[in-house]
C-alpha cells in the first residue's frame, strides 16, 4: 500500500542509491510537493507508494517511477483505523485550504481539514511505527507550513491544523527515538502548487483585490525572496530527512520560507 520549472539555485537531485533499498510512502503524492518527493525519491533508488484520493494520477505516477499507486481518501478517518502500514519512509503530504473569516467558516469544512491533515497523519504513523520499530529504522517526514509556527487570518482550520501536526511530529520523534525512528516537520511558505494556485484565487476574491496583488501583497509580503518555493525544492530537503544522513535530526521544525518567519 501502502510540473514545474525549477528556481535558479535550486538543489541538485539526490545522487542515487541514497535510498537504495528503502520503502515509502507519499501522501498527497500525485501532484504538487507529493508528486516531487516521489520523483525524487525514487530517483534517490526508493521504492515508492504514491497515495491519492485522485486514483488516476496516483496510477499515472506510480507507473513513471515504477512505484504503487494507493487510491485513498484520507479524510474517512475510520478506514485508516485498522490499517498497517509497513515502510521505511512516511511522508504527511496530503492537505488541502480552504479560506475564511471564523464567524463564517463552515463547520464541516472545518472538520474536514482536521480530518485529513491531523488526524490522518496520526493513524498513519500509528499504522507504521510497528514496523519501523521492529526494523530499527523509520523515517517521519510531516509536510507543514510557516502556518504551523505563524498564523494568518481567514485560515483558522488551516493553521490550527498545522500546529495540531506539529505537536504530534515532537511527540512521535520522542517516543521514536530509541527505535531509530526520527520524526521531522518540513516548513515551507507559499509552494507553486495546485494549492497555491487555488489559494490565490480565493484570497483575490476575499480581499477583493488581483491575484497578483495577492501574491505580491499578501503572500510575499513577509519574505525576503520575492518568490515562491518550487516544489523540487521542498523535496531536496524531505529526500535528506529520510536519508540514513540525517539520523541525528528529530523533533525538528525546518522552515523553507525565503525569511518569512525570521522578522
Amino acid at each position: 500500500m501502502k510540473s514545474t520549472d525549477t528556481a535558479p539555485g535550486a538543489a541538485p537531485a539526490p545522487a542515487d542509491g541514497v535510498l537504495a533499498g528503502r520503502r515509502a510512502v507519499v501522501t498527497g503524492g500525485a501532484s504538487g510537493i507529493g508528486a516531487a518527493c516521489v520523483r525524487a525519491f525514487a530517483a534517490a533508488g526508493a521504492t515508492v507508494t504514491v497515495a491519492d484520493v485522485n486514483a488516476e494520477a496516483a496510477e499515472a505516477l506510480a507507473a513513471e517511477v515504477g512505484g504503487t499507486p494507493w487510491a485513498a481518501d484520507l479524510a474517512d478517518t475510520a478506514a485508516l483505523e485498522e490499517l498497517s502500514l509497513d515502510t521505511d519512509i512516511l511522508v504527511n503530504n496530503a492537505g488541502i485550504q480552504r479560506i475564511a473569516p471564523i464567524h463564517e467558516y463552515d463547520p464541516d469544512t472545518w472538520r474536514f481539514i482536521h480530518r485529513l491533515m491531523v488526524e490522518s497523519p496520526f493513524l498513519l504513523i500509528r499504522a507504521a511505527l510497528p514496523g519501523m520499530y521492529e526494523r530499527g529504522f523509520g523515517r517521519i517526514i510531516n509536510v507543514s507550513s510557516a502556518h504551523g509556527l505563524r498564523a494568518s487570518a481567514f485560515k483558522s482550520a488551516y493553521v490550527s491544523a498545522k500546529h495540531g501536526l506539529e505537536g504530534l511530529s515532537k511527540v512521535a520523534a520522542l517516543e521514536g527515538a530509541e527505535h531509530g525512528v526520527t520524526s521531522n516537520c518540513v516548513n515551507p511558505s507559499y509552494v507553486r502548487t495546485p494549492l497555491v494556485e487555488k489559494q490565490i484565487a480565493d484570497q483575490a476574491r476575499t480581499h477583493g483585490i488581483s491575484e497578483d496583488e495577492v501574491v505580491e501583497k499578501i503572500m510575499l509580503t513577509e519574505s525576503a525572496i520575492k518568490r515562491l518555493v518550487e516544489p523540487e525544492e521542498v523535496a531536496s530537503l524531505i529526500t535528506w530527512l529520510a536519508s540514513d544522513h540525517a539520523a541525528m535530526v528529530t523533533g525538528a521544525s525546518y522552515t523553507m520560507d525565503g525569511g518569512w518567519t525570521t522578522r
